[in-house]
């Protein structure tokens, strides 16, 4: 951390600190109450979302899964829920389909049923969080009359590999045009300004805080590297002089490190060895090359270059293997992020909001009344209104801040219903469905569904989730970036592993900040991880680590991090930061497998597969979510729906 004092770092400024208590998000003029627990709702939850300030895409502070959202989860997992939680009030509700959460994948179950079944089937979406859309979060900031708009988790339409038929089908039933609505996209306005890519070298991890521009240009849309790219780097990157010249080294010779060996025998050892272990024992590089490449995987893998095969670098384009003749062609045990795909890189789209507009255009075609818009443009900045998600009569309803913590079968035969508990509002309820789909993360499923048998419980237990932060901060204005030339800076050492202005977008009436002096929406990310684990153990240390660090300590880094990096372009973090909203998700990421770690991949016996056993139909009882594909994609969790949906309606 740096030496600048908490006043200084702006950390007694009223912006976004007011909106929460202990990280709880508390509208202005009170909407939610009670630190600790989004469950203590002053006046109720039903009633807290027909309240005109209920809005919960325009609090800030700790948001993602905040506190009070898991809250009934961890004392189902703990074991003690039940003997606390007092008898279930029965609702007397039967709906032809309840779906556990309202991510995009619970979504897209509730839109595929509806399709199959007809429009007057009744569905009930409930969710633990006081917003739908799950890790497709809408960060919204106000700047006198401007609303500007965040992406608060999934950034876009797109994947590693193409989009299947299905998922290609409901992005254009939802009316999204990905490749005709490129356009929106301003690729030259960083590049027509000469800000290019930077790296901040900070002194915790290299010995002195330092910002040059990057070598290499790893970013669309911004400035191509100009004059000799290795120059500054050479020169003041505060690495050893050995380990500059092997990064320099890694990047630009084409040598064969290991010849006389076919692509296929090449990536059979490559896919046994870390990244690291690549650039240290096979390459011969100096060890203090590694922390500055440490960080390149984060926002893949929720880990660094020693938890990452040596083939899956090949696949994701890192240097190094540029003189191995190594074709393209999938591996044995490559991962499916690192599979390249030209049809997949066409097919892509982002939006100012991120997936979140993907969520909302579903919960429009599904509860119209609550996003009364008539086009894509105009729903980019409708406002929903919240009130009409869960009103009775209507054949979709979305309950938000209701937790389940019981799903079970009632009856023998065909006649046989599902009965689904949950907590809200410190109670429970009980309602029942003929049908039920669990679009919730696998790992809370087995605490959900103790009737479900042992082998099923333990393939979704397997399912460790990638915990990941992201992190908006709202600018006075971003003059800092253009004085020092840059759009996006990459901190392989620092808390937040990158930091940079979102894509310039313009669709309907919104528009992105086209010059330096406006307000604008900085990005920031990161992965916690603990190098030299396995993965998975790195990945549930990274949840502990995010659980247990506290608003003030989150608000602290950020506030350091932003001015240490943009502080020699004039940002003071005490005037200039009007707001932060950090996006706190524990469990994030579907765990995507990993040649290093789990030998069924890595030998290619895809059948063995836990996620193949952990997403298996049982009874009137079916799961949808990303976890269910173990592939971390927006198609994935649409894909997992529609599977889902065939299943239940023949149960």
């Amino acid at each position: 951390m740096s030496e600048r004092s908490d006043r200084e770092l702006g950390m007694g400024r009223r912006i976004s600190r007011r909106d929460f208590v202990n990280g709880v998000a508390v509208g202005t003029a009170g909407l939610l109450a009670g630190p600790g627990s989004l469950e203590a709702l002053a006046v109720g939850a039903l009633e807290a979302e027909q309240r005109p300030d209920y809005y919960p895409p325009a609090l800030t502070g700790l948001r993602g899964s905040y506190e009070g959202s898991y809250t009934a989860a961890h004392a189902l997992r703990d074991g003690d829920f039940w003997a606390k939680a007092g008898a279930p009030r029965d609702s007397g509700e039967t709906f032809d389909l309840v779906v556990v959460g309202g991510g995009i994948s619970g979504l897209s179950a509730a839109h595929y049923f509806r399709k199959d079944a007809g429009p007057a089937a009744s569905v009930l979406v409930l969710d633990n969080h006081d917003d739908f859309g799950g890790h497709a979060k809408r960060n919204e900031f106000k700047v006198g009359n401007r609303t500007i708009l965040g992406y608060g988790g999934t950034w876009s339409i797109d994947s590693p590999a193409p989009y299947s038929a299905n998922a290609k089908a409901l992005i254009k039933d939802l009316g999204i045009d990905v490749l005709g609505r490129r356009s929106i996209m301003d690729w030259k306005l960083y590049g027509g300004m000469n800000l290019g890519s930077g790296i901040f070298f900070d002194k915790e991890t290299f010995g002195a805080d330092k910002l040059i521009p990057a070598p290499v240009r790893r970013r669309r849309g911004v400035g191509e590297v100009t004059g000799d790219p290795w120059a500054p780097f050479m020169n003041d990157a505060p690495m050893s002089a050995a380990a500059k010249r092997d990064v320099k080294r890694i990047h630009e010779d084409k040598t064969d490190y290991m010849p006389g060996l076919s692509s296929a025998e090449k990536k059979a050892k490559l896919v046994r060895i870390s990244y690291a272990n690549f650039l240290t024992e096979i390459a011969k590089m100096d060890p203090g090359v590694l922390p500055y490449f440490q960080a390149r995987p984060h926002g893949l893998y929720g880990a660094g270059i020693d938890a990452v095969s040596a083939q899956d670098a090949f696949g994701l384009g890192f240097p190094g293997f540029q003189g191995m003749g190594l074709d393209e062609a999938p591996g044995v045990g490559q991962g499916l992020d690192a599979i390249r795909s030209h049809e997949a890189e066409e097919y892509f789209l982002h939006f100012p909001d991120g997936n979140a507009t993907v969520a909302r255009l579903l919960v429009r075609g599904l509860i119209p009344k609550a996003i009364p818009s008539t086009a894509l443009d105009d729903l980019v900045t409708a406002r929903c209104d919240y009130a009409r998600l869960d009103e009775a009569g209507s054949p979709v309803r979305i309950r938000l801040n209701s937790t389940a913590v019981r799903v079970r079968h009632l009856g023998d035969g065909a006649g046989k219903l599902v009965e689904v508990t949950y907590s809200r509002d410190g109670k429970l309820t009980v309602v029942r469905a003929k049908r039920c789909i669990l679009a919730c993360w696998n790992s809370v499923i087995p605490h959900l569904c103790p009737e479900l048998p042992e082998a099923q419980k333990e393939a979704l237990h397997f399912a460790t989730k990638v915990p990941l932060l992201y992190t908006n901060v709202l600018l006075r204005n971003w003059s800092p970036f253009q004085k020092l030339g840059f759009a996006s800076i990459e901190a392989p050492g620092s808390y937040h592993t990158n930091l940079g202005l979102d894509m310039p977008l313009n669709i309907g009436s919104y528009h992105s900040a086209r010059t330096a002096d406006e307000p604008v929406v900085v990005t920031m990310s990161k992965t916690p991880c603990s190098p030299g684990l396995p993965i998975r153990d790195q990945h549930k240390a990274g949840r502990l680590e995010l659980f247990t660090t506290p608003w003030e300590e989150l608000e602290r880094k950020v506030r350091d991090q932003v001015a240490r990096t943009l502080g020699p372009g004039g940002l003071d973090p005490a005037r200039d930061i009007l707001a932060i909203t950090v996006n706190r998700w524990a469990h994030g990421y579907a765990y995507q497998y990993n040649s290093l770690f789990d030998e069924f991949w890595r030998d290619g016996k895809l059948d063995q597969s836990p996620c193949l056993t952990a997403r298996k139909p049982f009874g009137k009882i079916s799961i949808a979510n990303a976890d269910a594909a173990a592939y971390s994609y927006t198609d994935a969790a649409i894909d997992q729906a529609y599977r889902a949906v065939q299943e239940v309606l023949k149960a």
